[in-house]
């Protein structure tokens, strides 16, 4: 009988954003300062079927990227992706599209799927959609065909063609002719 569920490897890049911010307590202030993704989050997941190996690529709230940082980004996805494993990158919301359209821009469609995804509060908050996105973004992908997408709040969006809705607090594909 074979397997219908063979353990798969996931790699996940993690550039700082939302989903990785954390509290200090000794200034009040809420900033990405060190990944808390595989304490936080990854260890709380039940998940016998996935084997996730973890790489930091940048530490940053998205809002202060720029493309140099884009670029360390579709880098970390080409030597990445060599490796023939689905990847999910974790990314600041506000800017997550922009990483996602460069990544294609620069290298066209990878040779496995490549999933960003992002909270839109911290994985410490009771009310975080964190742990939910995260985990819909490692399901889609094992799930998806090679290429770029955004996973969020239970949607997938092909890239190019999503954007983040500022009023709806989420992700929405961008109408054809915008």
């Amino acid at each position: 009988m074979t397997d219908s569920n063979p353990k798969q490897t996931i790699r996940i890049l993690t550039t700082g954003g939302t989903i990785e911010k954390s509290y200090c307590e000794e200034d009040g202030t809420l900033r990405n300062r060190a990944s808390i993704i595989r304490d936080g989050l990854i260890a709380s997941l039940r998940l016998p079927y996935t084997h996730l190996e973890l790489d930091s690529v940048l530490n940053k709230d998205s809002l202060e990227m720029d493309d140099g940082d884009r670029q360390q980004i579709a880098d970390a996805v080409a030597r990445t992706a060599e490796k023939g494993d689905p990847i999910v990158i974790l990314h600041g919301t506000d800017t997550m599209s922009n990483s996602a359209d460069f990544c294609f821009e620069t290298l066209g469609t990878p040779p496995v799927a490549v999933v960003f995804t992002g909270a839109m509060k911290p994985m410490g908050f009771i009310d975080s959609d964190a742990r939910q996105n995260v985990t819909e973004a490692l399901l889609a992908a094992r799930l998806l065909p090679p290429g770029f997408y955004i996973a969020f709040h239970n949607r997938v969006f092909a890239i190019p063609g999503a954007r983040k809705n500022r009023e709806t607090g989420t992700f929405e594909a961008i109408p054809a002719g915008e």
